[in-house]
């Protein structure tokens, strides 16, 4: 039994349990579930070992940057840190919950309200407290004082575990009057966004088990939408399939709402609305979702509605889409830099037809760094790095005719290794049955 655990069965009736085994994340996805994925060949994620995997990296990249601690308030990096969950997308625009992770090994977790239990699966922990907000929606005017209150917490915690004159730490996102008061207390902070996003890029080999089950999940429900897809049903009805089945199979949530039909898809990136699909119609999505395990499954297909054939048009964009992800995922092997995976990657002609906002981007537990724009974007907005194996990256295509007409939308999702990339997506591309 992990710290917390232990300190939960003092509160009384019920928050043993609701820390241990009544937790969602000790539930796990279910045996029907799992024993679905064990058919398929898949191995099932050892959730103790990808926590310890997960801490190992964050306390990695502080020894690397020098840093002393860092404080993570956004929920994808708490999540990663800690594996605590409360109200994710809620806590995304409330910032009612942070963590602390020091490079002595201490880690703490501030919770909200009465949600001490939600850490109680994960022996990791060694603390669990309630959380101070300043955030006007719960402090109102109150939010300076708030603010001064939840920074003299956090520098007492700074004393007792560095234990230096000005202590370097790291910090994804802070509030002004926070920030303030903490650099006023002689704390130094850095940009704990950036090691965050190194932290994560490198998957560890439990987490991959994860990200493959979510991946056979997702893909089972696109099969369920593929199947259902018909003329006379709105675009918003085909989306609902895509979040139910996401939940019914232990996913999370959904990012967007990115479904588009015939003349809605070009330009792409319009979201599900009432339109009702007509026969022949192309309909292309993004499935943007976080799935089982909190592991992201980005995957995009487009479909012709109905039983037609594609138009000539349509096999058109269609072909090039197809064109652009089998000849640029052969580039995401280790070594290549990001400015050689930019320039040798391949696209349909630009002032023919548009393109979408990257070429290739990581994913993890949501859209991560890095992303790799094209050529023509390098100097404004790229920057170079090198693959390493470990990294997962999708690989994005949209093609749509500047002169008109509908627009298809492909995305998979691939694992660098030591050789030839690993396609972990694998849904047929086509665009009929």
């Amino acid at each position: 039994m992990g710290k917390i655990a232990a300190s939960l069965e003092a509160k009384g009736a019920g928050f043993g349990a609701a820390g241990t085994d009544l937790h969602h994340l000790n539930l796990g996805p279910g045996p029907d579930l799992e024993s679905t994925w064990l058919e398929a060949g898949l191995q099932l994620p050892d959730l103790d070992e990808m926590r310890r995997y997960r801490l190992g990296r964050v306390r990695e990249q502080l020894d690397l940057h020098g840093y002393d601690g860092c404080i993570l308030r956004d929920p994808m990096n708490i999540r990663y840190a800690t594996d605590t969950t409360n109200m994710q997308v809620w806590v995304m625009h409330n910032a009612t919950r942070y963590c602390w992770v020091g490079a002595d090994g201490s880690v703490i977790v501030w919770e909200f309200f009465d949600c001490d239990f939600l850490a109680g699966h994960n022996e990791l922990i060694d603390e669990v407290r309630p959380a101070t907000t300043s955030i006007y929606f719960c402090a109102g005017p109150r939010h300076a004082e708030m603010a001064q209150r939840w920074a003299a917490e956090i520098l007492d915690v700074i004393a007792e575990h560095c234990g230096v004159d000005r202590p370097r730490i790291a910090i994804d996102t802070i509030g002004i009057e926070e920030y303030q008061q903490l650099v006023a207390g002689g704390v130094t902070v850095e940009n704990g966004n950036a090691m965050m996003e190194l932290a994560r890029r490198i998957k560890g080999p439990d987490e991959l088990h994860a990200m493959r089950c979510a991946v056979h999940a997702c893909e089972a429900t696109m099969a369920e939408m593929r199947a259902a897809m018909q003329p006379g049903m709105t675009e918003r009805e085909l989306w609902s399939m895509l979040h139910a089945g996401n939940i019914r199979r232990a996913g999370e949530w959904v990012e967007t709402q990115i479904l588009a039909s015939g003349p809605r898809t070009n330009p792409w990136m319009q979201e599900a609305s009432s339109r009702v699909i007509e026969a022949g119609d192309m309909v292309a999505y993004d499935t943007d979702l976080v799935g089982a395990y909190g592991m992201m499954c980005d995957i995009s297909r487009s479909w012709v509605a109905g039983d037609r054939s594609p138009t000539a048009a349509q096999a058109n964009v269609h072909a090039l889409a197809v064109e652009q992800i089998e000849r640029n995922h052969e580039l995401l092997t280790p070594g290549r830099t990001f400015h050689a995976l930019t320039h040798e990657s391949w696209k349909p002609p630009i002032d023919e037809y548009r393109h979408y906002c990257c070429n290739f981007h990581g994913v993890g537990q949501c859209d991560e760094y890095p992303d790799i724009f094209f050529p023509h974007m390098w100097e404004s907005s790229g920057y170079d790095g090198v693959l390493e194996p470990g990294m997962v990256l999708t690989v994005e295509a949209f093609v749509g005719s500047r002169d008109g007409g509908e627009g298809v939308k492909l995305e998979e999702q691939f694992l660098v290794t030591e050789g030839a990339p690993e396609r972990l997506s694998t849904f047929p591309l086509g665009l009929t049955h």
